[in-house]
């Protein structure tokens, strides 16, 4: 049993704006509430959301951007600092810390948290391609003590792509449901378009949200939205930001909706947006668990999302609490959309349908996995 004085090490890259970021600044935060003391040992430091990082959280820098090059430096610190545990934050950083470990000479205990379905990320790529990408998997994650899945979903396609039993895998929601998140919520109005109640304006709004990349299939919503307002005028906010932003810009103009849709770019305090939306969507061709969809349902936002592999199924209960469409089906999005539109749930059954996503929950299964004894 790892000493009580023992810092809990988590390692991770911090390269971007995503919600696997925020979510772990949130996670290290109810480490620290519980009294832990966190090593957070980084490739790559560039993501703004460290700017909320808990004072009392000690950053360490391993020199590199790339996570698998880090490994020497990381066997360095777990030789020196013997931490409790390692939790490692995405597939390559598991890998990397496997590696570590056996340079560094310690037992330290490793654990690892994967957010994604990777056989769907995979899917688009040839055999050639997955096999590579799937033999270190195989070779590396039956050294890892614990893998912490985000989902249903992604537990069960990691368990098959590793080829490692099922239980040796748990599933643990993510640390959505914060104070933080209430608080932002009711930041002033972030936008002319939200201005006015919910449920209430004469141009409804929907909002969106994450990078501009080609998981979250933003071309779908956007036809979607086109074939929407045929029937009905409403507008959409589509937050973040990325590569892809010029081709969606085109895409709007080509579709006569560019009038109605704004990409105001990465935004800290997404709840401003959410809590006051008429409707949220989700358009993704893949997720793990997607946090900004508990965090609608959390605000009593309305959601249509698709039922992409794993996340959003398990959330809205297959359907209870949204609807679900097929992956790239823009006449389904926009007929669930306007449904929704015109006879959303009551706010009070959204938020009970995320209740076990509260950060205190969360925190507190990381914590007993991390601390728990060798038994695997």
């Amino acid at each position: 049993m790892p000493q009580p004085e023992a810092p809990i090490a988590v390692f991770a890259s911090f390269s971007g704006t995503g919600g696997v970021e925020r979510m772990l600044v949130s996670l290290m935060r109810g480490f620290v509430d519980r009294g832990r003391r966190v090593d957070l040992l980084l490739a790559g430091s560039s993501s703004p959301h460290l700017a909320a990082l808990p004072e009392s959280v000690r950053r360490i820098d391993l020199g590199t951007r790339h996570t698998l090059a880090a490994a020497p430096a990381l066997a360095r610190y777990l030789r020196r600092h013997r931490p409790g545990a390692l939790l490692a934050a995405k597939d390559r950083a598991g890998r990397a810390a496997v590696i570590a470990r056996g340079l560094s000479g310690t037992d330290t205990r490793i654990v690892l948290r994967l957010g994604t379905t990777l056989s769907a990320a995979m899917a688009q790529r040839g055999a050639p391609q997955r096999w590579l990408r799937y033999l270190p998997i195989r070779r590396l994650y039956p050294g890892i003590e614990r893998i912490i899945a985000v989902s249903d979903g992604v537990a069960e396609d990691t368990a098959r792509i590793a080829r490692i039993p099922r239980s040796r895998i748990v599933v643990i929601r993510n640390p959505v449901i914060t104070p933080e998140l209430l608080a932002d919520a009711a930041l002033p109005c972030p936008h002319g378009w939200l201005e006015g109640e919910r449920g209430k304006r004469a141009v409804p709004v929907l909002v969106a949200a994450g990078r501009f990349q080609r998981q979250k299939d933003f071309p779908t919503l956007l036809r979607a939205l086109a074939r929407l307002r045929a029937s009905r005028d409403c507008r959409l906010l589509l937050l973040g930001d990325g590569g892809g932003r010029e081709r969606l810009q085109a895409l709007a103009r080509t579709l006569g909706i560019a009038d109605a849709v704004n990409m105001p770019g990465f935004q800290p305090h997404p709840a401003a947006y959410l809590a006051r939306a008429d409707l949220f969507v989700l358009s993704s061709a893949w997720e793990g668990s997607p946090n900004v969809l508990t965090e609608a349902l959390a605000l009593g936002t309305p959601a249509v999302s698709t039922d992409c592999p794993s996340g959003p199924g398990e959330i809205l209960d297959g359907g209870r609490f949204g609807p679900l469409v097929p992956v790239g089906d823009a006449a389904a999005l926009a007929q669930a959309m306007a449904a929704t539109l015109s006879s959303p749930l009551p706010p009070e059954v959204l938020g009970a349908a995320v209740a076990d996503y509260t950060r205190a929950n969360s925190a507190a299964r990381y914590l007993a996995e991390l601390e728990a004894e060798a038994q695997d």
